[in-house]
């Protein structure tokens, strides 16, 4: 007979191979054992790439969530934080428009557009003018306003410019540089040197324009430049214009703000741009 266990040939009847020392009668025939040990290994390493397709899968479904998520939350992200932006900006003009006020009780007017010296050169604009009324009474006497604003002295203010004028949605906020221009000109608010009285405002304080966001490129806030509206007041580049999407924030008179939309009508624009035209106003 032959060995279950090591395949050779011993006697019949033989309780142990003398070969292998194995008993022959509960040995396990040679190969069948290597053959389930094969088997598992095969089915381990199986189930093992099994799960690594698996994990693979579940991982490349996630990024691909994630990348879809992040498509479809990005838009709101965006709208989230402009709002945060045109609500500061809001903040800016209102904390403007109560500087205003407060320079009109103080000395009857609010304050002139730009300042000139004997000669008739221009000083400083009405924002270096109401900078104590805004808490900046140290940064106001740090100016020499007996200096044009580019002088040496006060030039170098520039760069310590109160965070109400820099509108949070400039392309180059807190550099010194401003978008809130005062709507200038004859007929208006900010007749240039001339300073104005909310009696002379005949038109109505709510619907006669301040203060507005500028379509041009930013200025020096220091600088005694404004939107001159003597020919009528646009959007654009010369006149009213922001940042934000379908229109500007402005100043009333009455110190409120208002989102102007940049498809008023051209009648009513120019209308809330002048202080005793008698022009008729309607909704806007």
């Amino acid at each position: 007979m032959q060995c279950p266990a090591c395949a050779e040939r011993i006697p019949a009847d033989t309780k142990f191979c003398p070969h292998c020392q194995v008993d022959v009668l509960d040995a396990t025939p040679k190969g069948e054992s290597n053959g389930h040990l094969s088997e598992g290994r095969n089915v381990a390493k199986t189930a093992t790439i099994g799960i690594g397709v698996v994990l693979a899968v579940c991982l490349t479904g996630l990024i691909a969530c994630g990348g879809v998520l992040f498509a479809v939350l990005l838009p709101t992200v965006r709208q989230a934080h402009e709002a945060a932006r045109r609500a500061q900006c809001y903040n800016n003009l209102r904390q403007i428009g109560s500087a205003l006020r407060s320079y009109h009780t103080t000395y009857g007017s609010f304050p002139p557009a730009v300042t000139y010296d004997s000669d008739g050169k221009p000083l400083h604009s009405w924002r270096v003018l109401i900078l104590p009324f805004l808490n900046e009474s140290a940064l106001y006497d740090q100016f020499t306003l007996g200096e044009p604003w580019d002088s040496a002295n006060n030039l170098r203010l520039q760069a310590l410019m109160p965070h109400v004028f820099g509108c949070p949605s400039s392309s180059n906020p807190g550099t010194g540089m401003t978008h809130y221009l005062a709507i200038s000109g004859n007929g208006t608010a900010f007749p240039n040197a001339k300073s104005v009285s909310i009696d002379e405002i005949t038109d109505g304080l709510a619907t006669t324009l301040l203060i507005g966001e500028s379509g041009s490129a930013s200025i020096p806030w220091t600088q005694p430049v404004d939107i001159d509206a003597s020919n009528g007041l646009t959007f654009g580049s010369t006149g009213l214009g922001s940042r934000h999407t379908l229109g500007a924030y402005a100043l009333m008179s009455d110190v409120t703000v208002k989102f102007i939309s940049q498809n008023l009508n051209a009648n009513t624009l120019n209308a809330l741009s002048t202080i005793d035209g008698n022009e008729p106003v309607f909704d806007f």
